[in-house]
């Protein structure tokens, strides 16, 4: 994979401090009507760090021609685990999962 290819799937989040953050797009996840996305945080380095996905819901800003998504954050302990445990099953054999 060349690096333009690596590009395409990188997101870039600013933190609570506005600090630009790098996140590898693994996938989107549909749960109860609302989309989900599955982020891993990527290194200064651009190596991929093992540890934990970020799962963001996808806010509906309701302009149809925007090209920009929205992100929110899930408090709710029992929909991160739902979709996570989707996301396990669509790429059980793409990755090592450690409980």
């Amino acid at each position: 994979m060349d690096e333009n290819e690596e590009m395409e799937n990188v997101i870039i989040l600013k933190d609570e401090e506005g600090n630009e953050v790098n996140f590898e797009f693994l996938d989107l996840v549909e749960y109860n009507n609302e989309e989900y996305v599955i982020l891993l945080p990527v290194s200064t380095s651009g190596e991929e760090e093992e540890g934990e996905v970020v799962i963001l819901q996808i806010e509906d800003n309701g302009d149809a021609n925007s090209e920009e998504e929205s992100y929110i954050s899930v408090e709710d302990e029992n929909v991160l685990n739902e979709v996570f445990e989707i996301f396990k099953e669509k790429f059980k054999n793409d990755f090592d999962f450690v409980d």
